[in-house]
């Protein structure tokens, strides 16, 4: 199996910045996709970010396009995501998540870290 953790979850003020981690330890595989959830309180689990870790293919939310920037190094199995601009509509629970499949659906992902709280506030 693959352990997946996140860090760098914080309290910033909107329009402030951050940058989430995730690293990966344990089995991995020659390809496969990473994503990024969150959960804001009251709400649904939603999809922020994905990227194929062969080819860079990446998916962004609506919600996020031209804000958050997902990446990724291969050499350290470690994924990203730059978040830039934020509000606080943007606070909640981000999860890291791995996927076998070269594009998976928000309910096909194999491997989920605990997660790290981002609190935004205005």
């Amino acid at each position: 199996q693959v352990q997946l953790v996140e860090s760098g979850g914080g309290l910033v003020q909107a329009g402030g910045s951050l940058r989430l981690s995730c690293a990966a330890s344990g089995r991995t595989y020659n390809r496969y996709t990473m994503g990024w959830f969150r959960q804001a309180p009251g709400k649904e689990r939603e999809i922020v970010a994905s990227i194929s870790w062969i080819g860079g293919t990446t998916y962004y939310a609506d919600s996020v396009k031209g804000r958050f920037t997902i990446s990724r190094d291969n050499a350290k199995n470690t994924l990203y995501l730059q978040m830039n601009n934020l509000r606080p509509e943007d606070t909640a629970v981000y999860y890291c998540a791995a996927s076998r499949l070269a594009a998976p659906s928000s309910s096909e992902y194999d491997y989920w870290g605990q997660g790290t709280q981002v609190t935004v506030s205005s």
